[in-house]
C-alpha cells in the first residue's frame, strides 16, 4: 500500500510510519517541524521528508490511505486535498484497529501506569517466547520501534491513551480499539483542556468499558474508588478481575514478592509499581503465561524509561528520574521512594510542564502531594505557561496549591542551586518531569553529584 502521514514527526506517528515501512508499505510524510529522536529515526529508515512544511501536491490518487496526526490542523492543505480526492483518512488509533481486526486486542488504560504495565507484559512475553504486536506510547529500552504490526502474532497489545484521536476526530483514542481484554490502572483527572470536569473525564472510561467486545475481560485496580463506581455495572459476558497491591518485603536492591508460598526477587519497588505488576500478570495469564513464570520473567525488569528509572545507585547516594506529573502519580512516586529508602534524606524536584499542571485552577489538586519529601522544589517556566495560552501563575499560586513548605523556582539555575545545596551523603534525589527542567541532563547531573560526594573527578 501507498500510505502518507500528515504530521509524521509525532512520537506515535513516526513509530507507526517506521513499522509500516518495515512491513513493506511505501511511506511518505510531511510535517511543519520534526525534532529528534523522530528526525534521526525517520532518516535512518529513509522516510524523512526532504522539506519541512505541508505540500498538497504530495496527495494524489495513487495513495491508498492517509494517516492524520493530532499535531495537524483541520484546515491542513494536505488533509483538504485528501478529502477532495476521496482518499481514506485514518487517525493512527483508527489505523491500528484496522490492522488488528483479526487479532485479540488487549488495551492498557488508566490515568497513570499504562506504559509501565504495557512494558511489563512485553518483557514477560519476550522472555516466554510469545509473539505479540504492540503500540507503546514511550520509548522502551531494547526496542528501536514502539509499534509492531505482523502477520503471525495472535495478540495486539495497545497502550490506551484517553487523549483525542485527531483534529477531525474528537473521540479519545482508546474508544476506537474495541478490546477483547482491557485493563484500567486507575482514574485521576487529567487533560483538563479537553475534559473540563472530573465527571466528564470519568465518563470517557465508562464509554471505554462499554467498548469491550463480548465475551470479554476487564482487569481493574480495586483500590480506585472512581473506577469501582464504573465496574459496579456488570454486563453479561464481561468477566471482571480486580487486583491490588501484593504482599512483599523490601530488599536493599528491590523487593521480594510473596505469591502462593514462593518468594520472587524483583528490581522494581513501590506499591504503585507492584500493583501494576499484579495487573500485568492477569493479562499475561490470558496470553498463556502462568503467574509463576511471569514473576520469574520479571526478575530482571528495571522499569520503563523515566518511570522511577535509576540514574545513580550507590549505597550512600541514589538518584531517580520519573515521569510523574499528575497529583496521584507524584504522591505515589514519593511514597514509594520514602518506603524503599527510609534512612536516606529524600530531596524531590518536580516540574509543572503539562497543560493540566500549569492551569491555575488545577493547582489545588496537588495539595499534600510532596509531603513525603524532606526537601522539595517545584519548577515552572512562565514562558511555557504563556505559550500554552494559560492564565499566568505565580510562585505564590504554586505554594498555595501544594499547601506544604517547598521552594518554587522559575530558572534552571535555581533548580541546580537547590540540588547542590541539599544533596549530601546518605540522600536520594528524585527528579520528576515530563520535560527536563529546561536543560538539565539528568545523567550528567548524577555524575557531577557523585563526583562531589566522593571527591573524585
Amino acid at each position: 500500500m501507498n500510505i502518507h502521514f500528515i504530521a509524521i514527526g509525532g512520537s506515535a506517528m513516526h513509530n507507526l510510519a517506521i513499522a509500516l515501512r518495515r512491513k513493506g508499505h511505501e511511506i511518505t510524510g510531511s510535517d511543519d517541524e520534526i525534532l529528534d529522536p523522530s528526525k534521526s529515526r525517520l532518516a535512518k529508515e529513509g522516510i524523512l521528508p526532504k522539506e519541512i512544511g505541508w505540500f498538497p501536491e504530495k496527495i494524489s490518487s495513487r495513495l491508498d490511505a492517509v494517516i492524520l496526526g493530532m499535531h495537524a490542523r483541520e484546515d491542513n492543505p494536505e488533509l483538504l486535498q485528501a478529502k477532495t480526492l476521496d482518499i481514506p483518512v485514518f487517525s493512527y488509533p483508527e489505523y491500528l484497529f484496522e490492522a488488528s481486526k483479526d487479532k485479540q486486542r488487549i488495551v492498557i488504560a488508566g490515568s497513570h501506569g499504562k506504559t509501565t504495565i504495557t512494558s511489563m507484559i512485553l518483557h514477560a512475553a519476550k522472555n516466554c517466547g510469545i509473539q505479540v504486536d504492540y503500540m507503546v506510547g514511550a520509548q522502551l529500552e531494547g526496542y528501536d520501534c514502539m509499534v509492531k504490526i505482523s502477520d503471525d502474532a495472535d495478540f495486539m497489545l495497545l497502550e490506551g491513551d484517553e487523549y483525542l484521536s485527531s483534529p477531525i476526530d474528537r473521540r479519545p483514542k482508546f474508544h476506537l480499539y474495541q478490546p477483547h481484554v482491557a485493563l484500567i490502572s486507575g482514574i485521576a483527572w487529567d487533560h483538563v483542556n479537553v475534559f473540563p470536569t472530573f465527571e466528564n473525564y470519568i465518563e470517557q472510561f465508562r464509554v471505554f468499558v462499554d467498548s469491550i467486545q463480548l465475551p470479554g475481560t476487564l482487569i481493574y485496580n480495586q483500590a480506585d474508588d472512581s473506577l469501582k463506581t464504573i465496574v459496579e455495572f456488570h454486563r453479561p459476558g464481561l468477566v471482571q478481575i480486580p487486583y491490588a497491591v501484593p504482599t512483599y518485603d523490601v530488599l536493599e536492591d528491590g523487593v521480594s514478592l510473596q505469591y502462593e508460598g514462593q518468594a520472587f526477587p524483583l528490581r522494581i519497588f513501590g506499591d504503585h509499581n507492584l500493583q501494576n505488576l499484579i495487573g500485568a500478570s492477569h493479562v499475561a495469564r490470558i496470553m498463556g503465561i502462568q503467574p509463576q513464570d511471569f514473576f520469574k520473567a520479571m526478575s530482571d525488569f528495571r522499569g520503563a524509561g523515566k518511570r522511577l528509572q535509576a540514574v545513580v545507585e550507590e549505597p550512600f547516594f541514589k538518584m531517580y528520574k520519573d515521569f510523574a506529573h499528575s497529583p496521584s502519580k507524584l504522591k505515589a512516586t514519593l511514597e514509594a521512594v520514602r518506603k524503599q529508602f527510609p534512612k536516606l534524606k529524600l530531596i524531590a524536584c518536580m516540574e509543572l510542564h503539562t497543560f493540566s499542571s500549569l492551569k491555575k485552577t488545577f493547582l489545588p489538586q496537588y495539595e499534600g502531594c510532596m509531603d513525603a519529601a524532606d526537601s522539595a522544589l517545584v519548577y515552572f517556566n512562565p514562558q511555557v505557561v504563556e505559550h500554552k495560552r494559560l492564565e499566568m501563575i505565580s510562585k505564590f499560586d504554586v505554594l498555595e496549591g501544594f499547601g506544604s513548605p517547598l521552594t518554587v523556582a522559575n530558572e534552571t539555575d535555581e533548580v541546580l542551586e537547590f540540588i547542590n545545596g541539599h544533596v549530601t551523603a546518605n540522600s536520594v534525589l528524585l527528579m520528576m518531569s515530563s520535560g527536563n527542567f529546561d536543560g538539565i541532563h539528568f545523567e550528567a547531573l548524577g555524575n557531577q553529584l557523585l563526583e562531589r560526594l566522593t571527591g573524585t573527578k
